[in-house]
């Protein structure tokens, strides 16, 4: 922060339905990341030149009374939000203009929260930053303005072990959910049937919410990457794309897994996965300290390129004469394989340098529409000083493994 600034984050609104049912809560990531808050209501100020060292950090929190505990239960309270936070000095909300207003006038300008996610979709609501903004700046209107952001998107890309271990354990409950759903498919079976599957194992494990809202695309469902209606019946024959996440603690995975409905991946369907897993192997060794996202994503496009050629669906020689602007691969392979991961499932961060401490996917994936087939396999990844490591990796991914466990299954079933 620039000298003599206040910041001032909010937490974010409670979204309702049509009635007076809610939606659920999801807490503003910067807020909790700089306060292990998660509760609505919320306001943290950080204010490090502050004359009175009282003033340098204050937490305000929504204030309880006996008709809130009657209907929605208990609030945090002052001592339980000072434990959680380590923010010595405690607030109620109601006393939060008040309390600005004492140390506005001392501070030359304030840090606010606004939403800068790349992938952001605002659909012209105005959340509780917005509102903020609006506030401080009719309220304080010759303060100079920063952005919160800006500094948040430079600290948050590098995850301290913590929050490592709470992404590991969101990776873990992946892992368990994915062996219920390899106990589950078989032919006829709905895609909701398998979503539940998962939707049981992290609620059962504590897991806050899905990640995401999962995909599992049965047949040519797989050729649309954000399918994700999950209401059709998985056929004889096809291949299902799960991708799938946890978010445990606030934090994220992302994985996904390709299998054959019936048990046993048919030789096409093994080739193509065979190409996608060979990308992946492959690619994941590329996300290591020092290398620039672009470089990776280009080295990846070429692997991809590649199997095209091997599988029959593009031409080496038109490959060689191809307009560089329109690769001929984008017809089969149209996205990108590595973004941050953490308290968002496509975390904040700028994608220039992998730096050691970071948390990224790697996600190649090829999708054939005439053929009814889209193949996608993804894996998360520590990086270290010396290179990665796959904190999925106990996630079954080589087709004799996944095959055998089907196949152990089903056995089971037809004897139960």
């Amino acid at each position: 922060m620039k000298e003599n600034t206040i910041a001032v984050l909010t937490s974010n609104d409670v979204k309702h339905t049509n009635a007076d049912d809610v939606m659920g809560f999801a807490q503003n990531n910067d807020l909790f990341y700089l306060s292990g808050i998660d509760q609505e209501d919320t306001i943290l100020i950080l204010y490090p030149h502050a004359f009175k060292p009282e003033n340098k950090e204050i937490l305000f929190v929504k204030e309880t009374n006996e008709h809130i505990k009657i209907w929605d239960g208990e609030k945090l309270t002052k001592e339980e939000a000072r434990e959680i936070s380590g923010v010595k000095r405690v607030e109620w909300l109601h006393d939060f203009e008040k309390i600005l207003q004492l140390i506005a006038f001392e501070a030359d300008g304030f840090y606010l929260g606004h939403n800068e996610h790349i992938k952001r979709v605002t659909n012209n609501q105005q959340t509780q930053q917005d509102r903020m903004i609006n506030w401080c700046k009719e309220k304080y209107p010759l303060h100079d303005y920063y952005r919160v952001a800006k500094i948040t998107r430079a600290l948050r890309p590098v995850k301290s072990s913590l929050e490592i271990d709470l992404i590991q354990k969101a990776a873990d409950i992946s892992v368990e959910g994915f062996h219920r759903v390899l106990k589950t498919v078989k032919p006829n079976c709905k895609e909701y049937e398998l979503e539940a599957e998962l939707t049981y194992t992290l609620v059962k494990n504590g897991g806050t919410r899905h990640a995401f809202k999962p995909i599992v695309a049965s047949g040519k469902n797989a050729c649309a990457l954000h399918y994700n209606t999950n209401d059709n019946v998985c056929k004889d024959g096809d291949m299902i794309l799960l991708d799938f996440g946890v978010c445990y603690a606030n934090y994220n995975s992302d994985t996904t897994r390709c299998i054959p409905v019936n048990g046993k991946f048919s030789d096409r369907q093994k080739e193509v996965y065979v190409a996608v897993l060979h990308c992946l192997k492959e690619g994941s060794k590329l996300l290591k300290p020092g290398v620039h996202f672009t470089e990776y994503e280009k080295q990846m496009a070429s692997l991809v390129e590649s199997e095209l050629i091997k599988l029959g669906l593009l031409k080496a020689s038109d490959v060689a004469t191809q307009n560089p602007d329109q690769p001929l691969y984008k017809k089969y392979f149209m996205h990108g394989t590595a973004h941050h991961l953490g308290l968002d499932v496509h975390d904040v961060g700028l994608y220039r340098t992998i730096e050691a401490g970071m948390v990224l996917t790697c996600e190649p994936g090829i999708y054939i529409p005439e053929e009814g087939i889209g193949c996608r396999l993804e894996n998360d990844y520590r990086i270290t000083k010396t290179g990665n490591i796959n904190l999925t990796h106990a996630m079954p991914i080589e087709i004799d493994e996944i095959e055998t466990l089907m196949e152990a299954s089903h056995y089971i079933q037809k004897t139960s």
